[in-house]
């Protein structure tokens, strides 16, 4: 039943990120990702707030929003949370080196990704 309830999250996160790309901006900074990537990590932020340890909101409620549209709308917001977790639970050497490896290895696994595409092409 977990799985219906990702699946159904995960498409109005999906579509709700959709439209915001599809806002016209004029600049070449990518605002619509920004504004996608902070208002997921807050998001993330309420429901784990929210859905605390003595919290009456039913483990399919939070799978459908934290699982289902945050990861629908943004896997950044999982990457915040985890990074601020390990860092609130004073692990400071292991959030950071989490942040640097997650920016470094996804920045060079699109590189790697695009080297691949262009050889394939």
């Amino acid at each position: 039943m977990g799985f219906l309830f990702v699946a159904l999250g995960g498409a109005l996160g999906a579509a709700a990120r959709y439209a915001i790309s599809l806002i016209p901006v004029r600049s070449g900074f990518p605002f619509p990702t920004l504004i996608t990537n902070i208002t997921g990590a807050m998001l993330i932020g309420f429901i784990v707030g929210i859905a605390g340890e003595n919290s009456k909101i039913s483990p399919n409620t939070v799978l459908f929003w934290k699982t289902g549209v945050c990861g629908g709308f943004t896997t950044f917001s999982t990457f915040s949370l985890e990074a601020f977790t390990l860092f609130e639970g004073k692990s400071y050497i292991s959030g950071t080196i989490y942040i640097i490896l997650s920016v470094v290895f996804c920045l060079t696994g699109i590189f790697c990704g695009r080297k691949l595409a262009a050889i394939i092409r």
